[in-house]
């Protein structure tokens, strides 16, 4: 593949957008290209009222994304090598650029789809954890090598990692450094299905034109409420709940929902 090709790929059709991770010859590895890119694509899908719903892939069928680049991004962030391009130029002078194209703390309002062929490991699984559902290929691997090499996996794993799945498997993970397969995946509650290669994609397609055909003030503001309320005690996220809750049942999308419901017709939502 030219160099001259773009580390992420942006496609929005029929209100789904697809990020694809776009440098499968280094099994799509982060590099300071790929990091803006991603910034800028979360920041598209949350401006744009027509965008239902996201999918994250990466290109080839070889890996989702092996973590950094050790030799573009890790070497220029020791100050090893100097800034070479334009995005290397934007992370030197907004390192927040890097959490956020990882979606450390950065929030895609649309629910996100994880794509996952081959190998997923380091940011790649960092990345995951930030996405709401998740198809992986029987072949897929996942792990977080980090601690194997004096690294910290600095994305956010060892604060959504524990959250998600029980603390004796996170531990497993982040200690060991070990990887594993898509069906350990599937035991711990990682990611939501396995299927073979050739149907992750038709798969997670078929996720998001469900999700993509719900109300999308109701879809958003579930998802909402679900990630506020991990952070605040039960009487005061059921407080929240209403108050997000509320506007959507008050919304022209919920009586359209509600019209439709009672003509046993499917709704046209307008996000309003």
């Amino acid at each position: 593949m030219s160099e001259a090709q773009p580390a992420v790929l942006f496609e929005k059709r029929d209100g789904v957008a697809v990020v694809t991770m776009n440098r499968p010859e280094v099994r799509n590895a982060i590099n300071p290209e790929m990091l803006c890119r991603l910034a800028d694509a979360w920041d598209a899908i949350n401006a744009d009222p027509e965008i239902r719903v996201a999918i994250l892939t990466g290109a080839g069928d070889k890996a989702f994304c092996a973590g950094a680049d050790l030799n573009k991004l890790v070497r220029m962030m020791q100050g090893l090598r100097p800034p070479e391009n334009e995005f290397d130029e934007r992370i030197k002078n907004d390192v927040s650029i890097i959490y956020k194209g990882l979606l450390r703390n950065y929030r895609v309002n649309k629910p996100l789809i994880a794509a996952v062929r081959g190998f997923c490991v380091a940011g790649g699984t960092e990345l995951l954890t930030t996405t709401d559902i998740r198809i992986a290929s029987d072949d897929a691997r996942f792990g977080l090598a980090e601690v194997k090499w004096s690294l910290f996996p600095m994305g956010g794993s060892t604060v959504r990692l524990p959250r998600q799945i029980p603390l004796c498997f996170a531990m497993e993970i982040l200690l060991t450094g070990e990887q594993f397969s898509a069906a350990d995946a599937l035991r711990m509650g990682l990611i939501n299905k396995v299927v073979p290669s050739d149907q992750v994609m038709s798969e997670a397609w078929r996720y998001a034109e469900i999700i993509r055909d719900n109300g999308p003030l109701a879809v958003q503001a579930v998802k909402r409420s679900v990630l506020d309320g991990l952070d605040l005690p039960t009487e005061k996220a059921l407080e929240h709940e209403l108050e997000l809750g509320i506007p959507v049942s008050m919304s022209e999308d919920c009586r359209e929902g509600t019209r439709a419901f009672n003509e046993k017709r499917k709704p046209v939502f307008q996000g309003r």
